[in-house]
């Protein structure tokens, strides 16, 4: 149905989510002992920077691991990953400033669960 990407694709794609996790860590990290730092520490706007941040590492690795299992074949699985793993850093960001953006999850999410549906299919088989 769809074409994978090259197996270089998910690991360009997982390396630099990993570099720009630790860089956008790396900068929270310069404002959080300020009380009022985007907010305060339990606001919206804090939470979801941070969780921008923490998807952008965890979903580098999940693309890392993905273009080394035998799963890579699979079109849609590619697909999925490639752009979950893009959008739910994008989506945390968007509502951290418009929250009424929130239904903007619904594609990262969607994409992701596909994809990982998709891949333990093609393990399964």
């Amino acid at each position: 149905m769809f074409t994978p990407f090259d197996r270089s694709v998910h690991e360009a794609l997982g390396f630099g989510l990993l570099l720009a996790g630790f860089l956008g860590g790396a900068s929270l990290g310069l404002g959080f002992l300020r009380e009022g730092f985007l907010g305060g520490y339990g606001s919206p706007r804090r939470r979801l920077v941070r969780l921008a941040h923490i998807a952008a590492v965890a979903l580098g690795l999940v693309n890392l691991e993905f273009a080394r299992s035998g799963a890579a074949a699979d079109g849609l699985a590619s697909l999925g990953f490639a752009l979950g793993a893009v959008a739910m850093p994008f989506a945390c960001l968007c509502v951290a400033w418009t929250k009424r953006l929130y239904l903007v999850f619904a594609l990262p999410v969607l994409a992701l669960v596909l994809a990982a549906g998709s891949a333990l299919k093609g393990v399964l088989a």
